[in-house]
This record gives structure tokens, sequence and C-alpha cells, in this order.
């Protein structure tokens, strides 16, 4: 019964044409349509069919937990950098992708493996964007933060804590030496691509009475603003709206470069001359 069913509605998908959302092909190009198996986006999406992204933008979602090296429970919702990894550096090779725009909601993860995706999004040479939605927590900080430009909504929140350890912990002193050093980076990172000072990080992160069973602070929307730890409060019209400027002010910054470029000037020096003996050769005909 169930296969005829499925039969049947893959039968209906063709004859109404539904196809899957596009993918990046191995060029970094957005590859064509699949529509081998379009039962799939009814199971999963539970729609007939998705709207189609054809534009220069390419988006990328962290939610639930950063996964590093060790595999989550299988109930946990978890964004794996392994994944998100390729994609990047297929958008830095791509010529139809013109920015990015990060979207969170993640109650934070692996520190190594956050700070791995961040560092790949600053260094990026694309316009990129992110949006903090529901929460942005932890290692997710590093995350929102690493990109061009940052929003963060108005009822959405971001923890600040320290870092931790989890599993078996050898109590000696080189142990928490580590952990320092490791928060150092994390903290680093956070002032050097936001305009937090390093002073208040510390501040939020040891603050006690705010969490029940922690030490940190849970930061809201404009606060994040006023600790210079977000730049601006919006949604995802803004953050678009945003991306947009930043791709068209870096395509009017390439073409003045192109045209200011003494090899390029050398090439139109040698076509105009060109061009003038041409001309002076037709009139020469002429008479």
């Amino acid at each position: 019964m169930l296969q005829e069913e499925n039969f049947e509605r893959f039968h209906f998908c063709l004859e109404n044409k539904v196809s899957l959302p596009g993918h990046l092909d191995e060029d970094g190009g957005m590859g064509e349509q699949d529509n081998e198996n379009p039962t799939e986006t009814i199971n999963e999406l539970g729609v007939l069919d998705l709207p189609q992204m054809m534009g220069n933008i390419h988006v990328i979602s962290v939610i639930g937990q950063v996964e590093g090296h060790l595999v989550m429970p299988p109930q946990n919702k978890t964004t794996k950098y392994e994944h998100i990894i390729p994609q990047l550096v297929a958008i830095e090779q791509s010529k139809d992708i013109k920015g990015l725009l990060v979207i969170l909601n993640t109650v934070g993860g692996d520190v190594e493996a956050g700070l791995a995706v961040a560092e790949m999004i600053a260094s990026l040479s694309k316009p990129t964007v992110s949006l903090v939605l529901g929460g942005g927590h932890s290692i997710g900080v590093p995350i929102a933060v690493s990109a061009d430009y940052s929003f963060i909504a108005p009822t959405a929140t971001m923890t600040i804590h320290p870092i931790r350890l989890t599993g078996l912990v050898v109590g000696v002193q080189q142990s928490f030496d580590y952990l320092e050093r490791m928060q150092d980076r994390v903290i680093s990172f956070i002032t050097s691509h936001s305009d937090i000072q390093d002073s208040k990080v510390r501040e939020l992160m040891m603050t006690t009475g705010e969490l029940a069973q922690d030490v940190g602070t849970i930061v809201v929307g404009e606060d994040a603003v006023k600790y210079g730890l977000i730049d601006q409060v919006g949604g995802l019209g803004d953050a678009i709206k945003k991306l947009n400027e930043l791709i068209e002010v870096g395509d009017t910054a390439n073409r003045t470069s192109h045209m200011a470029d003494p090899a390029h000037l050398e090439q139109e020096l040698v076509e105009t001359r060109q061009m003038v003996g041409d001309l002076g050769l037709f009139q020469n005909e002429v008479h």
C-alpha cells in the first residue's frame, strides 16, 4: 500500500514538474535541479515544490550543536563542520556566488570545530553577513562575529561563558593552563572581529548569578549591539539588503582597481593607437 502511494506521488510530481532546490556543483557553481526523486521534497519538507534560488547569494545555516571530532547522539540536531568547510571552499572558488549569508540558531559545541568554521568565514574574499536567530551561544559567538557585518534578531540571545571540557580530565596544572590558552584564543578572535573590548568579554564570561548552573552572561538583542559584539539589530530582510550593498561596493572597487591597473591602461593605449591607425588607413583609402 505504501509503495502504491509513493508511486502515485512520484507520478504526480513528474507530471507537475516538481523539482528540488539547486546545489553547488563540482566547480562551485549553481548546479542543475535534481529531479531524480521528487518524493524526497514531500517526505522531508511536506511540500510539493520549493522556491528556486537563482541569485548570487549562498546561505549556510548553523543550527543545533556544532559537531566536531566526536559524533553526537542521533537525537541531537547538529551542524557538522566537515559539511560546512567544503561549502566555504566552493563558495570562494565559485564565479556565480558573490556573497555569503550565515544564519545561526545554535547552542554551541566543539570549540576547535567552531573556531575552524569561524576562521574560514573570516578569511573569505567575498562579502559575508551573519544573522543570529533564536540563539548564537558559546562557540556560536565567534562564528557570528566572523562575518564582515553581523545582525541579531531583537529577541535572540547569545550566551558568553568559560569553555568547558567533557570526558576524562587529568587534574594537573597543565590541564588548567591548556584551558586558559584555549579560552584566550576564543576571546582574541571575538575581539579582533568585533568592537567589544577584551576586558568586557572576560567580565561577561565570569559573571555569576545569571545562569543557574553555570558562570557567564546571557546577552539579548540590543545588549549585544550595545557591547559592540554585534553590529546591528535586524532580521532577514536587513541582512540580505546589507549583503547586496557589500557585494555592490566590492564590484565597484574591483572595476575601479581594474581600470587603474597599469597593464590595463597600457592595453587600452595599444588598442587606441591601433584604432587611430586603422582610421588613418581608412581615410587614405577614401581619398
